[in-house]
């Protein structure tokens, strides 16, 4: 007959792992069965491999759906990480045991159709948290370590006394049968009871089967329901298509704050603590030697931690156990001898240090053998060749894009982002304003590894999956901006593949385009690809001629539309303006005749609005087509008393807004400007006010000190204002400046 064990665990608990390491290696069982979904089987002998380096995950998908996926984490102090290990190093056989992933993730995907929200699904009760909470505690792994760690009682006895307690616990669960959580829950552990009856009638001698406390009273042989009865609960389940490997896991997502159900307080505390059980040589207790790494931290932080502190720290602790009854320091009496004796009583300094100790930052690894997508090989093999290493900790990278290989990390990081594997977002490069600087903010997450699944479904590689997704991409776009922006991002990931495929949709969508605005904000993006595509050796030639096409389209429709607009459609407009304005400048041999001929019919009609036809106007000054007369006399005209004061407020936003220059360099506008707003009514005054005050809060402090400075001394008349005359005495500092820079000899 077989002699079965069951080891009730809790999931990520270091004192949990060093009691099964006891219990297994007291017991010697011939057959291991550890909790987790049978698919585990394929890639559990990979835990073996001296590459494979906790944390790690589990990752099961759907092959058709990659979206639909579990992962199964394991650190080097998980009881399940610890019975495999010492599995595999025996020679024991080491099966999983659990509902399967292709039944679990199917049903899943039954329930987010259904639109069942994790409340109403609910979540299983915390035996071993009840437990704890009965005898007091708020901590479930300090309760283990005080209750079941420091009893001198043989391993195998703590797991059957614990059994008997969980068992108690249940009975008291007065939930409905038809509960979602306990539905599962029945399923799961009939599907456990089902691999342990297989297991039992292979002739094993000696099992141990580690699993989750709470699951630990329904896998007892002698309590088993019958076979008919497990088979009932299982008969008719969906089952769909998975795939399974492992990839790297962090210790911030072993945490509870990361929203995993069953993470931990202090992944790093843990990591520390289960070493130090495990190392029978480790020097030091394991207080001190915390209060040691507490004391580098601080240290690192450029904080004061002496030797003298950290001694002092660790009686402190000692005391504090004995006087809450702890047979040892745990770590809530570490931090508060922390705080009073290293941290002078202040809780910031040791903030500083928590993610980085309590929590941690590690990132697990995987070997080259685990089963992988071709696109994941690909990525691997750029990271090396670019030196990326992956991790979990935040860091800004800042990258010259004039050297080659910064350029390349780059080109990498925009391709990877346009797939939606977000490793790297784009973030300000500080006071650098040159264009050849880009800086990104890294970090890896577990979770993309099913994004980069879900990639692999576009291509092989991490070049071929971003072209063929930018394509895809094109055909669904539903407007040219969106066209214009992917065209730009193809730029950016240096993908030619991926520009002929945007080129040729937006080339049909152009050609059938009849809003002016779209194809107006359309113009800037085809213009820096015209600019900067030469640079990356891309054949711009298609892209010019939808780039003239779309400039000829948007000056022919421009006057027509721009009437009639009210507020919002000619802010609207007034922004595609200036966007189609700065990409033709981009393009200094793009014809602007046609460009030039729309604004000024824009800004010589009175029947469009004033915010469109003020920037018209500025836009022609600033292109030398307007001089100050005409400015002037257009400023006059809609600033008069027959134009509403709101009208001429939104063309006087429309021609200075964002430079002051024309106001402080000119005096006639100014004093055009002065009286307009003397003259305003009491009555409409307080409508203007927010529409100047926007275009004059846009300039600059000096600017507007010189502005005021100006009306203050008085503005001069028009005819006070000498064209073409110039005041040499009051110029001559500024032209001895300029000879100085230039080596020319100073003139007496």
């Amino acid at each position: 007959m077989t002699d079965v064990h069951i080891l009730g665990i809790r999931h990520h608990g270091p004192g949990s792992a060093h009691s099964v390491s006891e219990a297994l290696g007291s017991l010697r069982p011939d057959l291991v069965l550890v909790e987790g979904p049978p698919e585990l089987d394929q890639v559990i002998p990979l835990i073996n491999d001296p590459d494979m380096l906790p944390p790690v995950a589990g990752l099961i998908y759907a092959v058709d759906e990659p979206r639909l996926a579990s992962y199964y984490p394991m650190a080097a102090f998980s009881p399940e990480w610890v019975a495999i290990r010492w599995a595999l190093s025996t020679g024991t056989s080491v099966r999983a045991l659990d509902l399967p992933a292709a039944n679990s993730l199917a049903l899943r995907a039954a329930s987010e159709a259904e639109a069942v929200s994790p409340a109403e699904q609910g979540y299983r009760p915390d035996a071993i948290g009840i437990l704890a909470n009965a005898a007091g505690y708020s901590d479930a792994e300090r309760w283990w370590e005080d209750a079941v760690e420091h009893r001198s009682s043989d391993a195998a006895e703590r797991f059957e006394a614990l059994i008997e307690a969980i068992k108690e616990i249940r009975a008291l669960d007065d939930r409905p049968e038809d509960h979602p959580d306990v539905v599962e829950n029945n399923r799961r552990e009939a599907a456990m009871r089902r691999i342990l009856r297989a297991a039992m009638r292979e002739g094993h001698e000696r099992i141990a089967v580690i699993c989750g406390a709470y699951h630990a009273p329904a896998l007892v042989p002698a309590d088993f329901p019958s076979s008919a009865a497990d088979n009932k609960v299982l008969s008719g389940l969906p089952k769909i298509k998975v795939s399974v490997t492992w990839v790297p896991w962090t210790s911030d997502r072993l945490s509870l704050d990361s929203g995993y159900g069953a993470g931990v307080a202090a992944p790093g505390w843990y990591q520390h603590l289960f070493s130090h059980w495990m190392s029978k040589d480790l020097a030091g207790d394991v207080a001190t030697t915390w209060l040691v790494r507490v004391a580098q931290a601080l240290r690192e932080q450029n904080l004061d931690a002496s030797t003298a502190s950290v001694v002092e720290a660790s009686r402190m602790a000692t005391a504090l156990a004995a006087v809450r009854g702890r047979p040892s320091p745990g770590l809530p009496e570490l931090d508060d001898a922390a705080q009073a004796v290293l941290c002078d009583g202040s809780a910031l300094p040791l903030a500083l240090v928590h993610r980085d100790l309590t929590v941690g930052s590690e990132l697990g690894s995987v070997p080259d053998s685990v089963p992988t997508l071709p696109l994941f090989a690909d990525l691997t093999a750029n990271q090396r060749k670019l030196r990326m290493k992956p991790s979990a900790i935040e860091e800004v990278m800042v990258l010259d894009l004039r050297k080659p290989n910064q350029l390349a990390r780059s080109v990498l990081l925009h391709r990877l982002a346009l797939v939606g594997v977000a490793w790297g977002v784009p973030t300000e490069t500080g006071r650098t304003t040159g264009t050849f600087k880009e800086a990104w903010k890294l970090q890896w997450r577990p979770e993309l590894a099913v994004s980069l699944v879900e990639a692999s479904r576009y291509g092989t590689t991490v070049a071929s999956a971003a072209a063929a997704f930018v394509s895809e991409q094109a055909q669904a776009a539903e407007g040219l901006p969106a066209m214009g922006a992917l065209l730009e991002a193809c730029l950016l990931a240096d993908l030619p593949d991926g520009i002929a495929g945007v080129v040729t949709a937006l080339a049909a969508r152009t050609a059938l385009q009849q809003d002016v605005p779209p194809l107006l904000e359309t113009i800037a993006p085809l213009a820096r690809t015209c600019r900067y595509g030469n640079v990356r050796g891309v054949d711009i030639r298609d892209v010019r001629k939808i780039l003239e096409a779309t400039v000829v389209r948007a000056c022919v429709g421009l006057p027509t539309a721009c009437a009639g607009l009210d507020d919002d459609a000619a802010a609207t407009m007034r922004q595609a303006i200036d966007s189609a304005q700065d990409g033709m400048t981009l393009v200094p041999e793009l014809s602007m005749v046609d460009w030039h001929a729309a604004l000024g019919a824009v800004a010589h009609s009175d029947k469009i609005h004033g915010s469109v036809a003020g920037r018209a106007t500025r836009l022609l000054m600033d292109a030398g087509l307007l001089g100050g007369e005409d400015v002037a006399a257009g400023l006059s005209r809609r600033l008069s008393v027959a134009t509403p004061a709101p009208e001429a407020a939104a063309w006087l936003d429309g021609l200075l807004s964002g430079d002051a220059t024309l106001l402080i360099h000119d005096p006639r506008l100014l004093k055009l400007v002065d009286q307009w707003v003397e003259g305003v009514r009491d009555d409409v005054f307080e409508d203007v006010l927010p529409l100047l005050r926007r275009t004059f809060s846009a300039f600059s402090r000096p600017e507007r000190r010189e502005i005021g400075e100006q009306i203050s001394r008085g503005t001069p008349s028009g005819n006070d204002v000498r064209d073409g005359v110039m005041d040499l005495a009051a110029a001559r500092p500024a032209l001895e400046t300029m000879a100085r820079i230039l080596g020319w000899e100073a003139v007496a």
